[in-house]
């Protein structure tokens, strides 16, 4: 995920190889979606964890509360976790 400053960053998918822009007034669980990525939803608010995804390079900025802090290291929930720094995603 590369952040710019108007909030926006990318998501890089290492399974597909695709990278995905998310702007600022969207969250990546929709961008994923929107892009054909089978993700459970959930709470949408960062508290069940049903979307967290694993991540393995990059500066997320966790919003969530379901994520302990051993997790917090290896995954993410796309519905309200940014990102400060590319990340590029793993199944």
């Amino acid at each position: 995920m590369t952040s710019t400053t108007d909030g926006s960053f990318e998501v890089h998918l290492a399974w597909s190889d695709k990278v995905l822009v998310v702007e600022a007034d969207q969250n990546a669980l929709a961008v994923l979606l929107a892009a054909g990525q089978f993700i459970e939803p959930g709470c949408m608010s960062g508290g069940c964890g049903e979307c967290a995804m694993s991540y393995v390079e990059g500066d997320v900025v966790h919003w969530d509360t379901c994520l302990n802090e051993a997790d917090l290291s290896r995954y993410f929930c796309p519905c309200v976790s940014r990102a400060k720094t590319r990340s590029v995603l793993a199944l």
